[in-house]
């Protein structure tokens, strides 16, 4: 441990992702970045239920439709109209629902636009929206697009994740999404390995993981998939690296892993980071 973190204290081999991020009471919650932001959607979302919350999933791009066990009340209108009833209807009953305008190819769901996340979080009564609001097709890093993350007004904590399998993938199309802004913002060149500084890079970086976030917004850095070989020390030297650069905006690091089952490995807050609540 560094002069310029501290850690949460003894992470309990119980303790739920919810405590681990440090949530709020209610929250819109905006999941950006790759490796795991779809299962950390629906895993937050059944602990968040299982505590008597009621939780609306959707996204503002695209994601898979969920398995019921994932979501076993999805509901599917090209009215903003009929989501938004619908969610003011059935949410007391459900506690968990998922939104989505259409389904698309390859049992896609198209999400909704930002705005209307922001109508569901001022007339709906809503505990948590949690919303993936970028995509990576499933790579274990990435760049964002000019247009992404797609973040609604009304989000009071954003969430980048990275996936610890990542490093040691060559910056091409088949192994990370978007090689190309890789390279641009890590100095990596193509076709050469991603590197734990260069994951540092990404997740500090103003037009990385966490562009776009207003400074009022918490933010949170995921480090997932420490589960791999030597991943914990992995991730808490990618972890180290984030706080040496001084990133005041990052209230925490928590290290986790999100394949069979959730399990939270440690959590480190950066002295001195800032992040409104």
């Amino acid at each position: 441990m560094t002069s310029v973190e501290q850690k949460i204290g003894p992470i309990p081999s119980q303790w739920t992702l919810s405590e681990a991020l440090g949530l709020g009471r209610r929250e819109m919650i905006s999941l950006t970045g790759a490796g795991g932001k779809t299962t950390l959607m629906f895993r937050l979302a059944e602990e968040l239920k299982e505590r008597g919350k009621r939780v609306v999933t959707t996204t503002t791009t695209k994601i898979l439709e969920p398995s019921p066990e994932e979501s076993p009340h999805l509901f599917i209108s090209g009215e903003q109209r009929e989501l938004l009833e619908f969610a003011k209807s059935h949410l007391d009953r459900y506690r968990h629902i998922t939104l989505a305008l259409e389904r698309l190819e390859g049992r896609k769901l198209k999400g909704i636009p930002p705005e209307f996340a922001d109508d569901l979080w001022e007339k709906v009564e809503v505990d948590f929206i949690l919303v993936e609001a970028d995509g990576a097709a499933g790579r274990p890093v990435k760049a964002p697009r000019t247009w992404e993350p797609v973040l609604p007004s009304k989000t009071t904590t954003v969430i980048g994740l990275v996936g610890l399998d990542g490093i040691g993938k060559k910056l091409n199309e088949e192994e990370v999404f978007q090689p190309a802004l890789i390279s641009n913002l890590t100095g990596i060149p193509m076709g050469e390995e991603m590197t734990e500084e260069g994951v540092v890079r990404l997740i500090v970086h103003p037009e990385g993981i966490f562009k776009g976030a207003p400074p009022s917004v918490r933010r949170i850095a995921f480090l997932n998939k420490v589960d791999i070989p030597n991943g914990l020390a992995l991730g808490k030297r990618v972890a180290r690296g984030i706080v040496e650069k001084g990133c005041p905006m990052i209230e925490r690091i928590v290290l986790g892993t999100l394949r069979e089952g959730t399990k939270v490995a440690d959590v480190i807050l950066p002295l001195g980071a800032g992040g409104g609540r």
